[in-house]
């Protein structure tokens, strides 16, 4: 063990060495004496996902699992590839410098929509993406590598869609659908979870901050209108639905004037209210907006 790197409701991580060859990764350390019934859930869950997704070059690896007794207390290892900072780290970095070019922001996005494409494509939703859970790789250079870690919340998918809580996901990143208390929601809800984290890109900053859900349902209203019926059928029968200000949408091309019509179209698409008419990970992929950066692989 190195250094701790952060901590969390079930335990610590660690920038580790390995001390056979020098490697380093990043160890996660879960104290299982506070869950009465042993291992916790969602500790079960990252475990069973993670070992089932080890193909995709965007989503993090874990190397290895250990259940062990320290202290005469059960403890569980978690043993990840290491990676040097997590995408909030390097949003704040590269403001404090200068604006994100528009060539690195569309990289950084291929790459996410790559990812949750492999893993919607293996019945897995994430549920919790946010610039914190997203990890980069050679963060100095001019192609640095996005990968997707934190599966906590992560949760295998089936159809028909079965009844989910709606307790996921932090605030600012969170579909409408999950906010207006609907249980039964798919894939979709990450990739509303991707076009706020494309805004943060391009801008710097959160795209819909609030400090509750109410809050957080009117900064969305504001700027991409009140839904109504007709743009998203059923949304006045869901369970925290009532009658809230009638706002029109705003123009998101005068809102994000550096970005050009296809990532204008790409971003319009990511936020749409309708779940079923979101844009999912496999369409994102060929969207025009990503021609060129799918033609050169990355």
């Amino acid at each position: 063990m190195l250094e701790k790197i952060g901590e969390g409701t079930y335990g610590k991580v660690y920038k580790a060495a390995n001390q056979e060859d020098g490697t380093l990764v990043a160890v996660k350390k879960s104290r299982l004496d506070m869950e009465q019934e042993g291992v916790p859930c969602t500790t079960l869950r990252e475990v069973s996902v993670l070992r089932s997704l080890d193909e995709s070059s965007h989503v993090v690896r874990m190397l290895d699992v250990q259940h062990v007794t320290e202290r005469e207390k059960p403890v569980l290892y978690m043993v990840f590839e290491y990676l040097p900072m997590d995408l909030k780290e390097y949003l704040d970095t590269h403001w404090k410098i200068e604006r994100m070019t528009l060539a690195l922001v569309k990289l950084l996005m291929y790459q996410l929509v790559k990812g949750v494409a492999y893993l919607h494509g293996r019945g897995v939703m994430h549920r919790d993406l946010k610039p914190a859970n997203l990890l980069i790789d050679n963060p100095d250079t001019e192609t640095p590598t996005l990968k997707i870690a934190d599966l906590g919340l992560a949760r295998v998918f089936s159809i028909p869609i079965k009844s989910y809580t709606h307790e996921i996901m932090t605030l600012w990143y969170r579909a409408p659908e999950v906010l207006l208390g609907a249980t039964h929601y798919a894939p979709p809800v990450d990739m509303w979870s991707i076009g706020c984290i494309f805004s943060e890109l391009i801008t710097g900053h959160p795209l819909f901050p609030a400090d509750c859900e109410l809050q957080q349902l009117l900064h969305i209203f504001q700027l991409l209108g009140t839904p109504t019926e007709r743009v998203w059928k059923g949304v006045s029968k869901l369970e925290d639905w009532h009658a809230f200000p009638n706002w029109r949408p705003r123009d998101l091309s005068t809102i994000y004037p550096t970005l050009d019509a296809d990532g204008v179209d790409l971003l319009q698409r990511l936020l749409r209210y309708s779940p079923g008419q979101r844009i999912s990970a496999k369409e994102a992929l060929r969207h025009p907006y990503f021609q060129d950066v799918a033609e050169l692989g990355q």
